[in-house]
C-alpha cells in the first residue's frame, strides 16, 4: 500500500501523536517534581527521627547514673535508630558542658574590660568557667559534665541524597542535618565553682 502525503489542510488538523509529544515535554518536569517531593519528605522524616532520638538520649545522659560508657551506648542507640531509615548515613556526636544555661547561650568567658578596648589584656581578670587557665570564646568542656552542669548534646547526620537532584537543581549531593538538646544534669553533687583568671 502506498502512503500519499497528506494535504496541508489535513496536516493542520491531524492530532495523531500529540499525546506522546505532550508526555515527552511534561514528563521530565513531572519526574523532577516527584524526586524533589520524595527527597524532601525523606529529609523531614529523617530529621524528625533524629530529633526524637536525640531528645530521649539527652534526657537519659543527664541522670546521676550516667557514665561515659552509658553515653556511648546511648549514642549507639541513636545511630541504630537513624540507620534503620538512613542505612548509608554517617553519625557524629558531641557533648559540651557549661556551668549554666546563660553560659551555654553566650559561650564566651566574661572578663573585666578595665580599659574599654574590648580585649582581655593588661592583667584584666576573667571568669575561668572551664578552669583551664585561659580565657576562651567557648567556656564549655567536652563531655557530659558534672553535677548541675548544662549539657548541649548534638548529633549530626550526613548522607547522600536518594536522587541526583544536584545535577538538576544545583543542590549538594550530601545532606547534613543536626539536632541538639540542652539539659541540666541532676544535682547529685556540688557544682565546681569557676576560677578567676588573669589575661596576659
Amino acid at each position: 500500500m502506498v502512503h500519499r502525503p497528506l494535504p496541508s489542510s489535513r496536516l493542520r488538523t491531524d492530532e495523531r501523536g500529540v499525546t506522546a509529544l505532550e508526555f515527552a515535554l511534561v514528563s521530565p518536569v513531572l519526574l523532577m517534581m516527584l524526586m524533589f517531593l520524595f527527597d524532601t519528605g525523606y529529609y523531614l522524616y529523617a530529621k524528625a527521627i533524629l530529633a526524637g532520638e536525640v531528645n530521649a538520649a539527652g534526657r537519659a545522659s543527664t541522670l546521676e547514673t550516667a557514665t561515659d560508657e552509658l553515653r556511648d551506648t546511648l549514642d549507639a542507640q541513636v545511630s541504630t535508630a537513624v540507620e534503620r531509615l538512613v542505612p548509608n548515613g554517617h553519625m557524629e556526636f558531641q557533648r559540651m558542658a557549661y556551668k549554666s544555661y546563660g553560659r551555654a547561650q553566650a559561650k564566651a568567658e566574661d572578663f573585666v574590660d578595665a580599659n574599654n578596648n574590648g580585649v582581655c589584656d593588661n592583667g584584666e581578670s576573667f571568669d575561668d568557667a572551664n578552669r583551664n587557665g585561659t580565657r576562651d570564646l567557648d567556656s564549655g568542656v567536652s563531655g557530659g559534665g558534672g553535677a548541675k552542669d548544662v549539657t548541649v548534646y548534638t548529633a549530626t547526620l550526613r548522607y547522600d541524597r536518594l536522587f541526583p537532584l544536584n545535577g538538576f537543581l544545583g543542590v549538594g549531593r550530601e545532606v547534613t542535618m543536626s539536632s541538639s538538646t540542652l539539659l541540666r544534669n541532676q544535682p547529685f553533687d556540688k557544682q565546681a565553682e569557676p576560677l578567676i583568671g588573669t589575661c596576659p
